[in-house]
């Protein structure tokens, strides 16, 4: 089935536009959890539409939506082709309990401190175990109808609006943990652009974790709308204050009208024994240009999902990542592209260094429908080995049915080239420092592409700073 007309049942498309009937729900729950393994069953069961029943009252089913998707598709394994090189066992054995707000400590601001992007200009909001601290926050007067500011604050306000865009672009039929997600979420950041605007200082959003116990899972949401004509540049980033076996699971929706200019950039740096997936889903509109950068540098196992849909006529989007990976680390990348209008370019640019044990894994599609002539797709991706014991797993897709496209796609996996090694040592250059200079230049590719400057240093910055922490000796 083409990646544009997933699966959707009657009960997933009724949620998030009206009404749903409780006795439907609970006979599809009940159904569902007699055929759901015993990794789903015990979180299904933790779900209570008592305690999830916020205001406004169009979030409950959207919530019973997403807990039913849950059940009904459970944990994904080995067998299913989208995750064929990562296996989530581990995540699914964990002792599911959800994260507790707490009182913020010295653990939590030192961990802020310490942050890549302390010292980046702009609104900051900071969430602590998904919930929002507006003692760590620092949100600066905005005018023109801007609106920046937590979710759950902003469903009070701003209902109407958020309606109409939650959970419209992070479809949960064919994913799992955005379904989870929806279930369960606990704050987020709101960002609405209106028309016409620009938002001159980068928005920043942090997550801190501050989990204790194994198996606690922390389920941020963020939406993102950026009017025609608007400016706008969000900084994500996911850190911690310890080392336990904890999972976030993160979405984000993107929409971008006409002539929107958005820049994204996501930093993974969690802790080194907990489990991080991501989806960040978009539409944007006629002559936009959205660009999405990720960077995975932390975490046991690690999962990005990005999926566009190219809406409007003559836009462009851009996809950027860099992993990053040593010990027996996972990172993974899932991207669908959807060309849905003539005109549009998209070019994704991944590249992976993968030290020790560890691993990394692209998966991209490009989708162009029928009526997406003239489009402009290029997809890359490349994988630097520094051990012979890191694998990495790559599989760029073109699915194409247009017949006046230019796509094109690659993919290289290979280790660093000794006479490039030999030219620097030439020049006096030692055979480590030499090997880090190549390494730091092939991660540049990725992080000279970050457009806000701010951001582009302290990436720079912190790349640098991990390859030094390695230690990189030639591996004999």
């Amino acid at each position: 089935m083409p990646a544009s007309h997933p699966k959707t049942s009657a009960l997933q498309t009724c949620a998030g536009f009206g009404c749903m009937e409780n006795c439907l729900f609970d006979r599809k729950l009940t159904m569902t959890q007699k055929n759901s393994g015993s990794a789903v069953e015990p979180i299904v069961k933790q779900f209570n539409p008592v305690e999830s029943a916020v205001q406004p009252k169009w979030l409950l089913p959207v919530r019973k939506a997403g807990i039913a998707s849950f059940a009904d598709q459970g944990f994904p394994t080995l067998h299913d082709e989208d995750w064929r090189f990562t296996n989530v066992a581990p995540i699914a054995q964990l002792p599911f309990q959800l994260a507790r707000e707490v009182s913020v400590n010295g653990a939590e601001t030192k961990a802020l401190d310490a942050a890549a992007f302390t010292k980046l200009p702009g609104h900051r909001l900071v969430f602590v175990n998904g919930f929002f601290s507006a003692k760590l926050s620092s949100i600066k007067p905005v005018a023109n109808g801007v609106r920046i500011e937590n979710l759950s604050a902003a469903l009070a306000k701003d209902s109407a609006i958020i309606e109409k865009h939650l959970g419209k672009y992070a479809h949960t039929a064919n994913n799992t943990f955005a379904a989870l997600n929806q279930a369960f979420f606990t704050d987020g950041a709101y960002i609405f652009v209106p028309d016409g605007v620009a938002v001159a200082e980068p928005v920043q959003l942090i997550y801190i974790s501050s989990a204790k116990n194994s198996g606690e899972v922390i389920l941020p949401r963020n939406l993102v709308i950026a009017g025609a004509n608007s400016k706008l540049t969000v900084v994500e980033s996911y850190i911690s204050t310890g080392n336990v076996a904890y999972f976030t699971n993160a979405v984000t929706e993107i929409l971008a009208g006409d002539n929107a200019a958005i820049e994204h950039v996501k930093l993974q740096d969690e802790a080194m024994d907990a489990f991080h997936i991501a989806t960040i889903a978009g539409e944007f509109g006629r002559a936009s240009n959205v660009t999405v950068h990720s960077f995975a540098l932390g975490a046991k196992l690690s999962r990005t999902n990005i999926r566009t849909k190219l809406a409007g006529e003559g836009l462009e989007c851009i996809l950027n990542g860099l992993y990053l990976t040593r010990g027996e680390q996972l990172a993974d990348h899932h991207m669908i592209v959807e060309h849905a209008q003539p005109h549009c370019a998209s070019h994704e640019y991944f590249n992976g260094i993968l030290d020790d044990k560890s691993k990394g894994v692209f998966h991209g599609r490009i989708y162009v429908h029928p009526v997406a002539q003239k489009t402009d797709a290029k997809q890359t991706n490349k994988n630097l080995l520094l051990s012979d014991d890191a694998t990495a797993d790559t599989k760029p897709q073109l699915e194409i049915y247009a017949d006046d496209v230019k796509c094109t796609h690659g993919a290289t996996i290979g280790q660093l080239n000794d006479e490039s090694i030999f030219y620097l040592r030439a020049r006096g250059i030692g055979r480590d420092m030499a090997r880090q200079m190549l390494i730091h230049a092939f991660a540049g590719e990725i992080i000279n592409r970050v457009k806000c400057e701010p951001a582009r240093e302290e990436l720079d910055k912190l790349v640098w700073d991990r390859l030094e922490a390695l230690h990189i000796t030639e591996k004999k």
